[in-house]
């Protein structure tokens, strides 16, 4: 199973919020710029986590982002299943499978992904963030090289 990259960023968002300060708000183009990710595709992520009420996000001066919950409230596996449009590894409907009535894979494939979500749902933002210092000195090297 892979996860889309819509999900991965959402994730990285997230690792990143919760670098910050409580009180800071982070913008759009810092975090496009400190993943070397494109600007679009971090306005539609951020638009869903907020949505899904992940972070809370402020428009205009003096606005931003920022996470809308405790980091150890942030369950990876709730991240995923509402970032992922479609959890399903295998669609025996199309084509049509002819074996679909004795066929046992579907089964197994879906009881992989179960322990795969489950093995996420016991992680959540504080256990990525055991090295704070580490991660925030790591993503501003990383944005000092792409200047």
């Amino acid at each position: 199973m892979q996860l889309t990259q819509h999900t991965e960023y959402a994730l990285r968002i997230l690792i990143y919020l919760s670098l910050q300060e409580k009180q800071k708000r982070s913008n759009i183009t810092e975090i496009s710029e400190c993943f070397s990710l494109p600007r679009n595709h971090i306005v539609k992520i951020v638009h869903k986590l907020g949505k899904l009420n992940f972070i809370s996000t402020i428009r205009g001066k003096g606005g931003g982002i920022q996470l809308n919950r405790d980091i150890d409230t942030i369950f990876i596996g709730d991240v995923v299943r509402k970032m992922e449009a479609n959890l399903e590894i295998v669609n025996c409907e199309k084509p049509v499978c002819p074996i679909i009535p004795v066929c046992q894979l579907k089964g197994i494939l879906n009881q992989a992904r179960d322990a795969f979500l489950q093995t996420l749902d016991s992680y959540s933002l504080s256990d990525i963030n055991q090295q704070p210092q580490v991660l925030l000195k790591l993503l501003q090297n990383h944005t000092e090289q792409d200047k």
